[in-house]
C-alpha cells in the first residue's frame, strides 16, 4: 500500500513539471517566431518586357544582271575579271565589227550627197522665182496696157503672156517642194548616220551600275552575240552584281505576319564576322507562301565597304511587342482564380493580402501589372496556396530581373543578347 502510494505521487511530480516546462516554451518569444511561417517574396518594380521574333536571313545583292552587248562581234579586249569593283559607266570591254565601220561611212557620203541636193534645190528654186518675177512683170504690164488702149494688143497674145506667168508660178511652188524633200532626206540621212554612228559605239561595253563582277563568261577573241532579245539564249559577257547595297532577306512566320510593318527596326548579328547593327524593315511581299507558310521581308543594308558578301547568313531579332518602365513581377506571383488573376502581397505589417490586379504584356520571367500593385510592395513567389488571406509570415527577400525578352514561339534561332554597334 505504502508502494503505490509512492507511485501516485512520482507520477504527479512528472506531469507537474511537464506542464512547467510547456508553459515556459510557450512564453519563450523565440519559439514564437519559430511557429510563423516563411515566405519567399519579391518586389514590385519598375523594369521592361520585350517579346522578340529571332530569325535567319540571307543577304542577296541588291541587283544582279548579265551584262550583253547591243551588237553582236569579236571581243577585242575585255578589262574586268571576277571581284573587280567598277564604276558606273566604266569600259568593261570592247567589239570589234568591222563592218560598221563601212556602214559608218556610208552613211556619212549619204548625208553630204543630201546636203548637195539640197544646195541644188535651192539654186533651182532661185532660178523659178527670177523667171517668174521676169514674165509676171511682163503679164502685168501688158494687161495694164491693154486695159489702157483697147484692142492695142491681141487678145492671143495676153493669154499667153498670162499662161506663162501662171507656169512660172508653178515651176515656183514646184522648185520649194523639191527643196522641202531634198531637206526631208537630209534628215533622214543624218538619222541614219546616227544610228549607226549609235550602234558603232555599243561596241564599247559598259557598266550599267556601280558593283562587282561575280562571273566572266567570255575572253578575248569570242564571238559575242547581241542581247537584244529577251527570249534569246546568247552568252553575256559578265554578271554584274550591285554588292554596295544588300538585301537581307527573313521568312517570317504566318502567326507573326500581323506585327510585320514598314520601318520596324531590328537587331541584325552576322556570325560570320562578328559584327551586329540595326536595321529597318523597307518592304514585304504581303503573300504567304502556300507551301511554307512564311512571308518574305527585306531589310536594305548599305555595305559600301563590301565586308558582307552576298549568300552570307545573319540572325536578326525583331520586337513584336515592348513596354519600358512598367511595373513588374515575376510570373510565378500570379494565381488565376476564375476569370481573374490575384496576387498575394505582404504589407508593412507582414501579413498576407489577396489583391486582384490587371496583367499586361506577359513574358516568360515578368509580368506587367496595370493596376492593383504599388511600385515596392511585395508579393509571394510560388507556393501561395499554402498561404492564407490574413495570415502572418516573415517575407523572404528575393532579387528579379530588370529586363526579360522572351523569343516568340515560332522563332527559327536563338539570338544571344549581342548588344554590337551600329553600322
Amino acid at each position: 500500500m505504502r508502494k503505490r502510494t509512492f507511485s501516485i505521487l512520482v507520477a504527479t511530480v512528472a506531469l507537474i513539471a511537464s506542464n512547467m516546462t510547456v508553459a515556459c516554451k510557450s512564453s519563450d518569444p523565440d519559439a514564437k517566431a519559430a511557429e510563423i511561417s516563411s515566405a519567399t517574396v519579391a518586389a514590385v518594380k519598375r523594369g521592361s518586357i520585350t517579346h522578340a521574333l529571332s530569325l535567319a536571313g540571307q543577304f542577296q545583292a541588291y541587283q544582279v544582271i548579265d551584262v550583253h552587248p547591243k551588237v553582236s562581234g569579236f571581243i577585242k579586249h575585255i578589262y574586268v575579271d571576277i571581284g573587280d569593283k567598277v564604276r558606273e559607266g566604266q569600259t568593261i570591254a570592247v567589239l570589234e565589227v568591222p563592218e560598221l565601220q563601212a556602214q559608218l561611212e556610208g552613211t556619212v557620203a549619204q548625208v553630204g550627197q543630201r546636203k548637195d541636193e539640197i544646195v541644188r534645190a535651192q539654186h533651182d528654186v532661185a532660178r523659178a522665182e527670177a523667171e517668174y518675177a521676169a514674165l509676171h512683170a511682163n503679164n502685168t504690164r501688158m494687161q495694164e496696157a491693154a486695159k489702157a488702149q483697147p484692142g492695142l494688143i491681141a487678145q492671143q497674145e495676153l493669154d499667153d503672156t498670162q499662161s506663162k506667168d501662171l507656169s512660172a508660178a508653178a515651176q515656183v511652188d514646184a522648185a520649194k517642194a523639191a527643196l522641202a524633200a531634198a531637206r526631208g532626206a537630209t534628215q533622214v540621212a543624218v538619222a541614219d548616220s546616227d544610228r549607226v554612228r549609235a550602234i558603232q559605239g555599243y561596241t564599247k561595253v559598259v557598266a550599267p551600275l556601280d558593283g562587282v563582277i561575280t562571273w566572266r563568261y567570255a575572253d578575248t577573241g569570242a564571238l559575242i552575240q547581241s542581247g537584244r532579245d529577251s527570249n534569246d539564249q546568247a552568252l553575256p559577257i559578265v554578271k554584274l552584281s550591285e554588292s554596295g547595297l544588300l538585301r537581307l532577306r527573313m521568312p517570317v512566320p504566318e502567326d507573326a505576319v500581323k506585327y510585320i510593318k514598314v520601318g520596324d527596326e531590328l537587331q541584325i548579328r552576322v556570325d560570320a564576322l562578328g559584327r551586329s547593327f540595326k536595321g529597318k524593315i523597307v518592304r514585304f511581299t504581303r503573300s504567304v507562301n502556300f507551301e511554307t507558310r512564311t512571308m518574305e521581308t527585306e531589310v536594305d543594308v548599305p555595305n559600301k565597304d563590301l565586308s558582307i558578301d552576298p549568300g552570307m547568313y545573319a540572325n536578326t531579332q525583331l520586337q513584336l511587342g515592348q513596354v519600358e518602365n512598367v511595373l513588374t513581377i515575376p510570373v510565378e506571383a500570379l494565381v488565376l482564380r476564375g476569370a481573374k488573376e490575384v496576387v498575394y502581397a505582404v504589407d508593412s505589417e507582414n501579413h498576407v493580402r489577396e489583391r486582384a490586379v490587371q496583367v499586361g504584356l506577359e513574358g516568360s520571367e515578368l509580368a506587367e501589372i496595370k493596376s492593383g500593385l504599388e511600385e515596392g510592395e511585395h508579393v509571394i513567389v510560388g507556393g501561395q496556396g499554402k498561404y492564407q488571406d490574413g495570415e502572418l509570415v516573415r517575407p523572404v527577400l528575393t532579387p528579379t530581373p530588370a529586363s526579360d525578352i522572351t523569343r516568340a514561339p515560332n522563332s527559327t534561332i536563338d539570338l544571344h543578347d549581342d548588344q554590337g554597334g551600329e553600322q
